[in-house]
């Protein structure tokens, strides 16, 4: 027994003095390129509730349910709609362009949600303002969707909730609120008078905190960077306040510091015009970044905005280094859908407009400008449900926040 205990001292002592990964100038080191370890819903489902973990037989249970999922899923060029509908035209990519719609690129993971805070692994209950702001956006999206002729003859995902009718007088109105949450795929409302009709993603405008994606993280005497997908972020580490309140910026405000080897970040001042979960200029995000050993970062952050949820809740991240050679490949932050795609949709769009006033073409507000269409609506409904983490049965979406 004193051996024993000897043995479990001298080993303790070893790790006790092992060097902790430090820069050359002397900070914890957390550079490298970090992904999700395990592919886990960022909250609990109802299959789990009251259960924070999986035992090893679960998982691979839900791993197996997962790739029979994969198997019979319907993949995008797999086309239903009759031939020179919309539906049969949107859906005409093969799926060399477009992932399958159930991810099974990670393993699933033992915990049941990311969220770990509150226990129950769920977001905490909107306000009644916010909850009153996404029913008027998904009243506006729905009546700009009742007119369009592929909801009378279609049931594609975005035609989910939609009762056929004429054309809403609501069509020429703007909208009750700015349209900063997606509320189907990438799009946001059945228009295309501006930019602001289509989603921050359309327009280049997608990267926002937090952010559990891939990430690339590069350290400097006095600064952080992080290179997401598309965008990236230098985080200063300073003692100096955060900006004045007044001045509002796509991806918030950040200001770090070192606690023993955690990188502490304190995010602010973000603009109206981002949502996240509900939470727009009022999100105050506190993450903290630590390297638990040269594979293994762990990424917790915690969030809070009293105009939004009635308490603040956090999330724990399990992520692991990739290869850099592997990923090598400079993601240089650059948007086509904005630079090109945007621009030719708009265009387009006063084509269609043209047309219809000069008798040769179809109303445009029975047309589709959101996303009416892969050509097969049991595909749409598991890519939009199939990526969250999981292998639970897909269900259609109620009101989108």
């Amino acid at each position: 027994m004193l051996k024993r205990g000897l043995a479990l001292l001298g080993a303790a002592a070893v790790l006790a003095a092992a060097p902790q990964q430090k820069t050359a100038w002397g900070d914890p080191d957390l550079q490298g390129i970090w992904a999700q370890k395990y592919q886990t819903p960022l909250q609990r489902p109802a299959r789990d509730a009251g259960k924070t973990t999986l035992t090893a037989e679960e998982v691979k249970q839900r791993e197996a349910e997962r790739a029979r999922q994969a198997a019979s899923a319907p993949k995008r060029g797999d086309r239903i709609a009759p031939r020179g509908t919309l539906e049969d035209l949107t859906g005409a990519y093969d799926i060399v362009f477009e992932a399958d719609p159930i991810d099974t690129s990670r393993p699933i993971g033992p915990r049941t949600s990311l969220v770990v805070d509150p226990p129950d692994g769920r977001i905490p209950a909107l306000t009644p303002a916010v909850q009153t702001r996404m029913r008027e956006m998904r009243a506006f999206m729905l009546a700009l969707m009742q007119s369009v002729d592929a909801c009378k003859r279609s049931q594609d995902i975005a035609c989910f909730g939609v009762t056929p009718g004429p054309v809403s007088p609501r069509r020429s109105e703007p909208p009750p609120h700015y349209l900063a949450a997606q509320i189907m795929g990438d799009r946001v409302i059945n228009r295309a008078n501006g930019p602001e009709d289509f989603g921050l993603g359309e327009r280049c405008l997608a990267g926002g905190l937090p952010n559990f994606g891939v990430q690339q993280i590069v350290q400097s005497p006095g600064a952080v960077s992080i290179l997401y997908e598309g965008w990236q972020r230098v985080i200063p580490t300073t003692s100096a306040p955060h900006l004045p309140p007044n001045v509002r910026q796509w991806h918030g405000d950040s200001r770090g510091h070192w606690d023993g080897n955690t990188l502490v970040v304190d995010v602010t001042n973000f603009t109206p015009k981002t949502d996240y979960q509900g939470s727009r200029e009022n999100l105050h995000l506190v993450e903290r970044f630590t390297r638990v050993d040269a594979n293994n970062l762990e990424y917790v952050v915690t969030m809070d905005d009293t105009s939004t949820w009635e308490k603040p809740w956090r999330v724990n991240v399990e992520m692991a280094r990739q290869d850099a050679k592997a990923n090598a490949i400079y993601d240089e932050p650059r948007c086509h859908d904005g630079n090109i795609a945007l621009k030719d949709m708009l265009i387009g769009a006063r084509m269609d407009d043209k047309a219809f006033a000069e008798h040769r073409g179809p109303d445009p507000a029975t047309m589709c400008y959101l996303l009416c269409g892969t050509g097969n609506p049991e595909y749409a409904r598991q890519r939009q449900e199939g990526r969250g983490g999981g292998a639970g049965p897909a269900t259609p979406p109620g009101p989108t926040r």
